[in-house]
């Protein structure tokens, strides 16, 4: 099966929310590697890898979050994977 690789740049109320629990959880639970991280201008980004089910299913859950979550606007880029995530981490 071949490998896909997103990028993702979500906005609003992703912060302080749980959000990238939320994501790594998610991520277990669909057999997604890569990883997740608050950024400075308050979005949370993240690069999902794996097949290309469940990573359309993590971005379906990241649309939505957790419940706390007000997501605003997401921007998904497809790439090509240039390394292999052999697990998914939060990020600091």
């Amino acid at each position: 099966m071949d490998t896909v690789q997103k990028h993702l740049f979500l906005e609003g109320r992703v912060q302080g929310v749980g959000f990238r629990y939320f994501t790594r959880i998610s991520a277990g639970n669909h057999d997604v590697k890569g990883w997740v991280k608050n950024l400075p201008d308050g979005r949370v980004e993240a690069v999902l890898q794996g097949d290309s089910e469940s990573v359309e299913e993590m971005v379906k859950k990241m649309k939505s979050g957790p419940s706390a979550a007000r997501i605003k606007n997401v921007e998904v880029i497809d790439e090509t994977p240039v390394e292999d995530f052999y697990t998914f981490e939060v990020r600091r």
